[in-house]
This record gives C-alpha cells, structure tokens and sequence, in this order.
C-alpha cells in the first residue's frame, strides 16, 4: 500500500431510485461498471441520503451535517442572485483543501447561485458544470418553472461556458478524466467530485444508448440509457485511475442524492397510465417522501487497499457520514469540526455496528431510524399529497422493508421514545433555522 494519502472520488447522480442499478436487483437495466465497484468493495443494503430533495441532500453530504445545521433545508431556485451553502459552513472540498488537496467539481451543483456560494468559494479550485437544479441535456439551458425567460447556465470555473449540442453526462465524465490525468502524477492528492445530473429530468439519452434498451417500454428504456450513459461514465473514469496506476490509492464513494421522481415532468408517454421510469424497489415512497423510497438510496465504497471487497453491508449508514470518514482517512482531525455524522471506516473494513439515531425532516415530516426501527411522522408518499393516515408509523425494516405494516400500537414503549427523539431533534433544527440561517436565506 502506497504511503501517499489517498485521492478521494464522490459520484452523486440525481432523483436514482434505489432499485435502478442490477447490483441493486434490477432486472432491465445493466450497470456493469458501477456493478464492478460493489462487487470489489462495499455494498450497503440501508444507506440513505440526507433528505429526499436535491439541494439539502448535497449540502449534508458536503458538510457532514444534517441540512438543518448545514443552512440548506429546501430546493434551491435557479435565480442569479439565490443564496445557499454559505462560506462559513466548512465542506469536504475546504477541509481537504487545507490538507493540500487539489479539488475538482463537475456536474450539478445546487448549492446556490450567489457568488460567495458557488463552488469556488467552497473549496473547489476548479470546477464545470450548473449551478441551478436541472438544465436540458443539450442546451444546458435551465427552463424549469421560467418558460418565458429560461436561463443558459454551464460555467467553467466561474466564467458561462457554451457546448451547444454536448450531452452533458459525456461532458462531465471527459472533465472528470481530464483531471484525473492532470493530477495522478502530482505528489499532493486530489478529491475530485463527479455530480451527474442523471436521471433527473428532462429524460434525454443519446442513441447509442437509448438502443441498448429497446426491448423496454418507451419511459423505461428513457431511465436505463440515461443511466447507462452514468455507468459508461464511471467505467471511463475508473479506467483512468487504473491507467495512472492510482487504483490502490483511491477510495471512491457511489451514492444518489434522493429517490426517483413522480414529478409529472418524468412523464414522458402522453397517457392517463402513468409510467415514470424510476424504480425504488420494495421501497414505499419515492422522492419527497420521508419513507425509505424516498432516502434510501445505492451506496458504495471501494478502496482496494483498505476496504475489503465482496461486502454487503446492511448497518444503516448516511451521506453525512462521509465527510468525517474522508477527513479522517486523510489524516485530518475532527475535533474543531461541528459534524452530526461518524467516521464509518470501522463499519467499512471491521463490520463495526455502532448504536445511534440517524434522522430527517422535510416539510412537515419528520423521521427517524433506529436499528431495525423506523419512525416517519406525518409521512407523504409523493410532494404536494396530504400525509397518509398513518400520521405516526413505526416498522420494522428487518422484516417489512416496504414500511406496509404501522406497529406503532404493538409497540408503544419503542413509538413513544423514538417520537420524544425525532421530536426534540426536530425543536433543534427549527430553533437554529430561525436564529441563525433563515434571515440569510434566500430560496426562490
């Protein structure tokens, strides 16, 4: 093992159900790349993000916070002047940075279109890609909610950039092996972050894609080539490492930022049977929702040189703790960090199980996981749909994975902590929302 501090690469793609990778179970769509680094290192079953919308679940992965502590709770509009992840919050891309990393964006960014919120006031030194929540594949024009005043918006470095008619995933990955070949060589390491925006709508795919799937219903075959391109992407991009001779020494991260969307604008076939493309499995909810369809997501580590391959792990696990466990493999310290996630290396190389609560809030939902149980209160299934009836619903996710069975009457003395907890956690987050990050916030 080489003593050289490892390099760092985070791939996060967009609105990915948790059933949409083969390594995940699908049955249809054929991820062998992506395949490839689950079977050679670590594949968690109960991995979750952050939140189950874009912009919080960034920002907790980011920061190593839950995004109430991070100051981003919301979807973050796409206006020139909207603020987001603010300097002050210290993010992996800074940390690293002071530890002399070289730092590297490409993708979707999300976190604020402000100048003191983008990338480079984060700790990135160079970075490509969108600052708002979608663009249109082609154009990289942003039309979402504005038809009648969209907004170009692909920027390199801080300057608008223009590669008209560039599909943007094939974009990102030749930045991504371009800086890889730029910094393998160089005596300091590198953390670079590849941020897909696939399969987020809109559902566009090259041909050469869209072919490989031509067996599947017309949604369906949209969602696989979208991904498909996302693991020819991940295979360059490895390929690149191994190329350089750099495989052993760097530890990769797989993850979505949220469950798949029933976002009408996922519907692509014109008819009243609705058919979106995303699938989250056995999961109950999809993004939006506070079930696990809506957080639990795919979730992979591999580092060939620690982390030991053929794992399947089902410790329940968080996209906030990935950046205490990168800081500390880089030998950094987290004492003068505020940081709500733990270093899960233990978890990753000797089956370590630690005791803890991880939890969620979005709108008027509220959740919160412990050990096999899980509490959602106020649960929705879908944004804009009033909770479901089950306004306080406990399972047990070692037998009921779908959360179909509300055991909040049969257990009473578990409903009632978990409740006093996910509450109290709750009161937290909404007193300092108020006092600290609300009066700087600025979502539209």
């Amino acid at each position: 093992m080489s003593k050289k501090r490892p390099n760092f690469i985070i791939f996060m793609t967009d609105d990915q159900g948790y059933g949409d990778l083969s390594c995940m179970g699908s049955n249809d769509i054929r991820t062998p790349h992506i395949d490839r680094l689950a079977n050679t290192g670590a594949r968690f079953t109960d991995w979750y993000a952050a939140s189950p919308v874009c912009s919080p679940s960034r920002a907790a992965l980011l920061t190593g916070r839950y995004p109430g502590n991070a100051g981003v709770r919301s979807i973050l509009g796409g206006k020139r002047k909207t603020s987001g992840l603010l300097p002050e919050v210290p993010t992996l891309s800074s940390e690293l940075k002071a530890l002399g990393y070289r730092t590297g964006l490409y993708g979707k960014w999300h976190l604020g279109l402000r100048e003191d919120c983008r990338p480079h006031s984060q700790g990135f030194d160079e970075w490509m890609g969108f600052m708002a929540g979608c663009i249109d594949y082609y154009s990289h024009i942003y039309y979402w909610g504005q038809p009648d005043n969209p907004i170009h918006d692909l920027w390199e470095n801080g300057k608008e950039i223009h590669k008209d008619g560039r599909y943007f995933t094939n974009l990102v990955t030749d930045h991504a092996v371009d800086f890889i070949r730029r910094n393998a060589g160089e005596e300091e390491p590198f953390f670079l972050y590849v941020a897909y925006n696939a399969p987020h709508y809109p559902m566009h795919a090259p041909e050469k894609y869209t072919e490989r799937f031509a067996d599947l219903p017309w949604d369906r075959r949209m969602m696989a080539a979208m991904l498909s391109a996302v693991d020819d992407g991940v295979g360059d991009i490895v390929a690149e490492i191994e190329r350089q001779d750099i495989l052993d020494n760097t530890c990769i991260f797989y993850q979505s930022d949220n469950g798949p969307s029933r976002e009408s604008r996922n519907w692509l076939d014109g008819t009243e049977d609705l058919y979106y493309g995303g699938s989250a499995g056995k999961l109950k909810g999809h993004k939006f929702s506070l079930y696990d369809g809506g957080i639990r997501v795919p979730g992979i580590w591999n580092w060939s040189a620690k982390i030991p391959r053929g794992q399947v792990i089902s410790e329940p696990c968080c996209a906030i703790d990935v950046f205490p466990t990168m800081i500390k493999a880089a030998g950094g310290s987290l004492e003068e960090l505020e940081i709500d996630g733990n270093d899960i290396m233990p978890v990753l190389t000797e089956r370590a199980k630690p005791e803890r609560n991880i939890y969620w809030e979005m709108g008027a939902q509220t959740a919160v996981r412990s050990g096999k149980w899980k509490l959602v209160l106020n649960g929705q299934l879908e944004e804009f749909e009033p909770p479901t009836t089950d306004n306080v619903h406990l399972s047990d996710l070692e037998e009921d994975i779908g959360e179909k069975t509300n055991l909040q009457t049969e257990y009473p003395d578990v409903t009632a902590k978990l409740m006093h907890d996910a509450e109290q956690w709750r009161k937290q987050i909404e007193k300092r929302w108020e006092q600290e990050w609300k009066p700087k916030s600025t979502t539209y």
